[in-house]
């Protein structure tokens, strides 16, 4: 029986001798508090919308053609129809390629967003790295993301430490 009691104290020591560090931050949270990040959504927010006033230019344009085509259609021979038709199909495609070109999966405003956003990410995620090292923590989970969290104690929230190293706050 001392054996048994022994071998279980032995195993739980040795467990919490292993036992590894957790923590959690919220990306939103630390980025929404950063002003360079705030300053660079709002030059995403300009340019997205720079953009889809020229995109909507465009359609209205389209739109003025059909309308004219249908108006002018009577009057026209089947040549001129089809040449009018032709006309409208293509800027039609042309909007649709550079609405593509603008806000698609590798469009302009990806690659912007990459180009002023990334390195404030890089930014916190080298604080957190650093944090961790520092603070010997094993695993940080990221509470803004797909992880799904069903209950975090406030306590093991470092956010607010990495804005402190980040020298913000």
């Amino acid at each position: 029986m001392k054996k048994i009691i022994l071998t279980s104290i032995i195993y739980l020591i040795s467990v919490n001798l292993y036992a590894q560090k957790f923590a959690y931050v919220d990306s939103d949270y630390i980025l929404e508090r950063m002003p360079e990040y705030g300053s660079a959504q709002d030059q995403l927010d300009k340019l997205s919308l720079n953009w889809q006033e020229e995109i909507e230019e465009l359609y209205q344009q389209i739109d003025q053609l059909y309308k004219k085509y249908q108006a002018d259609k009577v009057l026209l021979t089947q040549d001129m129809k089809n040449k009018r038709e032709s006309e409208i199909i293509n800027k039609e495609k042309d909007a649709k390629e550079l609405q593509r070109k603008r806000f698609g999966p590798e469009g302009d405003l990806y690659t912007k967003r990459k180009e002023l956003v990334q390195p404030i990410q890089d930014k916190v995620y080298n604080a957190i790295q650093d944090f961790s090292n520092e603070k010997r923590y094993d695993i940080i989970f990221d509470k803004s993301s797909n992880l799904i969290m069903l209950f975090s104690n406030p306590s093991l929230d470092k956010s607010n430490d990495i804005l402190k190293m980040l020298g913000y706050k």
